[in-house]
C-alpha cells in the first residue's frame, strides 16, 4: 500500500472543482498533502502516547469506502484531524504548501481537511486487516508506525527507524535524500524541521 492507494480514493475532478484549479494540479496537491499527513501521523505513531491517540482515532474510520464528491466527506472532523496531526505546527506547516511553487493556487487550508478523513479511513482499514492476522498469531510490536512507514511505501520496518520523518517522505516522494518533488516543495526538509527538530 503507498500513496497511489491514497489517490485512487479520492475524487481529484472535483477537489480540482471546488478548489478551482486543473485536475493535475489538484493530483500533485493531494499528493503533497497526502505526504504531510501521513508523514505527521507516523511521527505521532513514534511515542506510546502518540500511537495509542492515533488508534483510538481510526477505530471511528474503519469500514470507510472511497467517496464519490467532496460533499460526502466531514470537513469538520477533517480539521480535527489535521490540527492533531500537525499540532502547534498547522499554520507554518499549510502556510509552506500553500505557497509552493509546484501546486500554485491551492489553499492547503481547504484541502487538508477534505484529504485527512480519507487517509485515517485507509489507514484504518489497514490497520483492522493487519489486527485480524495478528490475533492468530503473535502481537506485532512495532503495529502502527510499521503500518503508517508501509502506506509511505517505505517497506520493512520504516516506521521507526533512525531518520525518521525525512526519509519516510524521502521515500514517498520517489526520490532519496532531499528531493523535492520535481521543483517543488521539499517535504522531507518541512516536517523534519516542523515536527522533528523541536523538543
Amino acid at each position: 500500500m503507498a500513496l497511489d492507494d491514497i489517490l485512487t480514493q479520492v475524487p481529484i475532478d472535483d477537489i480540482a472543482a471546488k478548489l478551482g484549479v486543473s485536475p493535475d494540479v489538484a493530483k500533485a496537491a493531494v499528493e503533497q498533502g497526502g505526504a504531510v499527513l501521513l508523514g505527521g501521523l507516523a511521527k505521532n505513531a513514534e511515542t506510546d502516547e502518540g500511537s495509542s491517540a492515533i488508534q483510538a482515532a481510526l477505530k471511528k474510520h474503519e469500514g470507510t469506502t472511497r467517496v464519490s464528491t467532496v460533499d460526502d466527506i466531514d470537513e469538520a472532523d477533517g480539521g480535527k484531524i489535521v490540527s492533531h496531526i500537525l499540532g502547534a505546527n498547522q499554520k507554518e506547516v499549510t502556510q509552506q504548501l500553500t505557497e509552493s511553487k509546484a501546486t500554485a493556487g491551492i489553499d492547503f487550508g481547504k484541502l487538508l481537511p477534505i484529504l485527512a478523513p480519507i487517509v485515517m479511513g485507509l489507514i484504518a482499514n489497514a490497520n483492522k486487516g493487519k489486527a485480524e492476522k495478528a490475533d492468530a498469531g503473535a502481537e506485532g510490536s512495532g503495529g502502527l508506525g510499521d503500518l503508517i512507514g508501509g502506506l509511505l511505501g517505505g517497506g520493512g520496518n520504516s516506521g521507526s527507524s533512525g531518520g525518521g520523518i525525512g526519509d519516510v517522505l524521502g521515500g514517498l516522494l520517489g526520490g532519496g535524500g532531499n528531493s523535492s518533488s520535481g521543483g517543488g516543495i521539499d517535504l522531507g526538509g518541512l516536517l523534519g524541521g516542523l515536527l522533528g527538530g523541536k523538543k
